[in-house]
């Protein structure tokens, strides 16, 4: 057996030296399996490899021609799938403008077009097109249609802990065992965005098992009288299937949480002090939230029916752990289905 020189495997491509090995061993009538074997990579890697490098030369085997069709092959200007693409590339830009996401738009756009080879693309490509230069095949400007609006993620601050006591509340630990798992709809996970110097804010409540989001309108103060007055009349609105438990942080913009169960006959459970994770759907929506309604801002200003609108817009987003249908969809369908006496869809 020759004595291996190569070492751990140098990369995704063969490198030079490992290229000299398998022409070493290959003529001392090596396998591919043992070659394979020897220089630490897959039996198909040595297999192509030693088709390639043969090339027309009946002596068999040769590194420097192997070595040589690999860097022409990696020198090849290759054309962008969304820069070849008019259709397609319309289309993610399109979905783009929507403000779903490069995940969203590749997962939807295999739902949409199932039998369209041409309509395929990853959600990596995407990112690829906005930020890599030469890659550019779609707008830049659309990179501020993503969630974050810009190339390179920042840290994320430690969020700001609201103090102070709420009077009668429930800790979120004696919360029905059922919340957790999301099979069973009606429970919400609630919050207020903030704007410019704290000054005004938007009510966000978002569905746990479908996502769905409904806003609540603040356009002056957003103490507690206004947030309770916003409640009822959001929560009224629901079908009862859809109103059993709201989960909120301990601000005290829910210090009237009593007269809101009373009125409404919905539980009202907070969570630990700095614990955002217990209420992970309400902080992944907020972040969306931001596309439209970026911090720093005043949000007093914001019509009502601005807020319907944007609430359409996180509705409509095709989720992954919705099987990619939207927050929407979702909720038709369950409504669509019977009851049972206790107040829980059946599924057929």
């Amino acid at each position: 057996m020759i004595p291996s020189v190569v070492g751990e495997p140098s990369g995704l491509r063969l490198s030079f030296a490992e290229r000299e090995e398998i022409a070493c061993r290959r003529a001392a009538g090596g396998g591919v399996r043992q070659i394979a074997r020897e220089i630490g990579r897959d039996p198909a890697t040595v297999s192509r490899e030693l088709r390639r490098g043969a090339g027309w030369s009946r002596s068999g085997y040769r590194a420097s021609v192997a070595q040589g069709q690999a860097d022409r092959r990696a020198a090849r200007p290759k054309v962008a799938k969304l820069a070849a693409g008019a259709r397609l590339r319309d289309e993610v830009q399109s979905r783009l403008m929507a403000k779903h996401s490069p995940a969203q738009i590749a997962a939807r756009l295999r739902e949409d077009f199932p039998d369209d080879a041409e309509m395929r693309v990853s959600h990596e490509t995407i990112y690829q097109s906005l930020y890599v230069q030469g890659r550019g095949a779609l707008r830049r400007e659309l990179t501020g249609c993503l969630r974050t609006g810009r190339a390179l993620r920042r840290p994320r601050r430690d969020p700001l802990v609201r103090r102070g006591r709420i009077a009668n509340m429930v800790n979120i630990s004696e919360r029905p065992a059922e919340v957790a798992d999301r099979a069973v709809p009606g429970h919400w996970e609630g919050d207020l965005i903030i704007g410019e110097n704290s000054a005004s804010a938007i009510g966000t409540l978002v569905e746990r098992m479908t996502g769905f989001v409904l806003l609540l309108h603040l356009p002056g103060r957003h103490g507690a009288v206004e947030v309770e007055q916003q409640m009822i009349a959001t929560i009224g609105q629901l079908p009862k299937l859809l109103a059993k438990t709201v989960t909120w942080d301990q601000g005290i913009e829910m210090a009237n949480h009593a007269n809101i169960t009373l009125a409404t006959d919905i539980a009202i459970y907070f969570c630990d002090p700095a614990s955002p994770w217990q209420r992970g759907s309400n902080e992944n929506t907020n972040g969306l939230l931001r596309q439209y309604f970026p911090k720093g801002t005043d949000l007093s200003g914001y019509h009502p029916d601005y807020l319907d609108y944007v609430a359409n817009q996180l509705n409509d987003r095709p989720r992954k752990r919705l099987d990619w249908k939207t927050p929407k969809e979702a909720l038709n369908e369950l409504l669509s289905q019977p009851i049972d006496p206790h107040g829980v869809a059946l599924t057929s």
